[in-house]
């Protein structure tokens, strides 16, 4: 039995076949991430998630033995491992009409387009799945009016590209185009 869901790549049609038009675009003031996260990012955040649940009824079965406090440490543990997988499935770069937004795992930079100078794909040694192993690799650079850049978070070896050239192309160049068009 076909279990039909909306993604957000299309939308059913009456008779259940994917419509090829995309949905129409939300507001320009609304942050999105040009492109979907990939499946290393997604699988380890699903990882994190079980090992909550492991957590979760570890901190049941300590309450039902009598020790609350214990159950309370559980809990704490569980609900911060929850809050570390919502956030890895964030990490990436998120653009609106307002701006650029580096979402990193601890914190977030915000930039306008005014402070943009350049968004481009360079080759530069990368880190591989964020691990301290460096391989040959393409990364999108953004570059600040001040001279700075961000800290290259967009990969051709992340978690969101590994194994899918095609996607990190198409992902640059979206936000190449992002950043072209609205910076003044």
């Amino acid at each position: 039995m076909p279990l039909p869901f909306l993604t957000a790549d299309r939308a059913l049609q009456a008779d259940g076949r994917a419509d090829p038009v995309s949905p129409p675009s939300h507001d320009p003031d609304d942050w999105r991430r040009p492109y979907r996260p990939g499946p290393w990012r997604v699988g380890a955040a699903a990882v994190f998630l079980l090992l909550a649940s492991f957590v979760l009824l570890s901190a049941l079965i300590i309450a039902l033995a009598g020790a609350p406090g214990g159950a309370a440490v559980c809990v704490v543990v569980a609900v911060t491992v929850i809050a570390l997988a919502l956030r890895l499935v964030r990490v990436g770069i998120w653009v609106s009409a307002r701006g650029l937004r580096q979402v990193n795992l601890l914190r977030t930079a915000t930039l306008p387009w005014s402070a943009v100078t350049a968004v481009r794909t360079i080759q530069q040694p990368v880190r591989w799945l964020g691990l301290p192993r460096t391989v040959q690799g393409q990364a999108l650079r953004v570059e600040q009016v001040s001279g700075r850049r961000l800290r290259t978070l967009v990969t051709d070896r992340n978690g969101d590209f590994l194994g899918r050239p095609e996607m990190f192309e198409q992902a640059a160049d979206v936000l190449e185009a992002w950043a072209a068009q609205h910076r003044r």
